[in-house]
């Protein structure tokens, strides 16, 4: 090789070295994200933990749920930073761990982590099918939250009412089947291929409990007083018939009379009535209306492909208003001065994943159909808005005014007092000595210092409309973390893992 090729080819590699070089100091390790998003389902576990449990500060706990009413309730997740297992945010945090893997299973293998995903769902679905013991009967919740709020103790010292309360035929909860049955659909679809048997099963309960919650409805919130202060089901209980319907359509290999439903109740369940700006645990019309619109290129016949049109400008909406390409100010959802969405100051990053979620989705649906997002101020492309996800998911994991992961666990710098009663308190496998109901609020609430366990992968409630965040154990607006916060994020950051691994791959090519 002559000198001038030999000068020619180091200097392409510096190059090649200094853009690798510049690109890993700026971009984001969503391989790590990702790792420890998985982790953080481990750290919310109820019940007899497995053999390879990785999170090792927690143990077995709530071993005699529903042994009061005859019923085995032992498992399922602990929702946040107290113990009480509530169900409607449980199931949607299974939902959308689901729905996460159906859309980005080869890049969360690719990863290495579709094992640790299917077992964050199992663990959920696992309990859902004995909470539901009988075609008309759902348990809701265990434990209720006035008397354990008044505690501060690990969840393996538990001390507080682990009381059980059900739906039925009598006390109905149409919202609260209907999200379970979403849950079990999707989940049925994830493990079609892999545990044929197991996802038959699935199904059938998801079938059970929609015809439940469709034959006998009323909110759940009706039926069970406790849960009103707690999760109170403000939106009622038609989105999530719509939701339940949906996921049944896909899981049951598009069978008609799924879709039929979301078509007839279009109209008089809020399907193409409600134009929202939020997707969470209790409002999923902007998750039906995604959802739904996916389906207008293979509708059937002109009407079913009229209301598929309307649920899809209801979905564009939504899109658009997270986007900020509404016309109107009001239609657009309000961001930080750092650029973060914001929907409410309590716990204000469950709204900006789920809808980091669904953007990113609609991008790739986009893309895969060559078109692109309809908004009243102009088409955007499928691109520039995966590049708007990605800078929220960017914003959570430090780049922010804060220089602040919210991502716990993730980066040099990310909260350390999380309002969590079990990450806060020694861990027990550490100190086996009982720490009483209120000892905990005595000796471990208001310390100072930081949590002895760190609560990897929890995603905190995060700053205010200022950028502003307080890392104090007492801040739980801020510093409390909740599962569905952090299942949404599971498939983005597969997701951008994929992106991030293309372009270096391209880069490579280029040189």
């Amino acid at each position: 090789m002559g000198e001038q090729s030999k000068l020619s080819l180091r200097h392409c590699c510096l190059i090649l070295f200094s853009v690798l070089t510049i690109s890993s100091t700026t971009a984001f390790d969503y391989g790590d994200a990702l790792m420890k998003s998985l982790l953080y389902f481990e750290s919310q576990r109820s019940g007899r933990l497995p053999y390879n449990q990785r999170v090792t500060w927690r143990d077995h706990s709530g071993l005699t749920d529903g042994l009061e009413q005859g019923v085995d309730l032992v498992g399922g997740y602990y929702d946040a930073g107290d113990h009480v297992k509530f169900g409607l945010p449980m199931a949607f945090t299974v939902t959308m761990l689901s729905w996460s893997v159906i859309e980005y299973r080869d890049q969360i293998a690719d990863a290495g982590e579709l094992e640790h995903a299917l077992e964050a769902i199992k663990w959920g679905t696992d309990y859902f099918i004995k909470a539901h013991t009988s075609p008309n009967v759902l348990w809701a919740e265990v434990g209720d939250g006035d008397t354990d709020h008044y505690c501060w103790q690990r969840p393996e010292d538990m001390t507080t009412s682990r009381q059980a309360y059900k739906i039925d035929e009598k006390n109905p909860g149409s919202d609260l089947a209907g999200e379970t049955a979403a849950a079990m659909a999707a989940a049925s679809i994830v493990f079609k291929k892999t545990n044929p048997h197991y996802s038959h099963l699935l199904l059938h309960h998801a079938q059970e409990l929609f015809e439940f919650g469709d034959k006998y409805r009323g909110k759940y919130d009706g039926s069970i007083g406790v849960v009103k202060s707690y999760y109170a089901s403000v939106s009622g209980f038609m989105d999530e018939l719509l939701w339940a319907a949906l996921w049944l359509h896909e899981a049951t290999d598009k069978e008609d009379y799924y879709l039929k439903y979301v078509i007839n109740k279009a109209h008089c369940f809020g399907g193409i009535g409600w134009a929202i700006s939020e997707f969470s645990w209790d409002v999923k019309y902007a998750g039906v209306q995604v959802l739904a619109s996916m389906l207008l290129e293979k509708a059937k016949h002109e009407h079913e492909g009229h209301v598929l049109k309307q649920y899809r400008s209801k979905a564009e909406y939504y899109l658009c208003s997270c986007l900020n390409k509404n016309n109107a100010t009001s239609d657009n959802v309000e961001r930080t001065p750092g650029g973060l969405l914001y929907i409410r100051q309590w716990n204000n990053m469950q709204y900006v994943s789920t809808a980091t979620f669904l953007l990113t989705v609609y991008s790739d649906f986009l893309r895969n159909s060559n078109q692109h997002l309809r908004c009243p101020t102009g088409t955007i492309d499928p691109e520039e808005i995966l590049s708007f996800a990605k800078s929220q998911v960017d914003y959570m994991l430090g780049s922010n005014p804060m220089n602040m992961s919210y991502l716990v666990g993730y980066g040099s710098k990310y909260p350390i007092r999380v309002h969590h009663r079990g990450a806060s308190i020694v861990s027990y496998r550490e100190n086996k000595g009982f720490i009483g109901c209120t000892q905990g609020y005595d000796y471990w609430y208001s310390r100072v210092e930081p949590n002895p366990n760190v609560l990897v992968g929890a995603l905190v409630g995060g700053p205010d409309c200022g950028d502003n965040f307080m890392d104090q154990r007492d801040n739980y607006m801020q510093t409390e973390a909740c599962t569905y916060n952090t299942a949404p994020l599971v498939g983005v950051f597969a997701r951008l893992l994929q992106l991030e691994e293309n372009l270096e791959v391209e880069l490579v090519a280029s040189y």
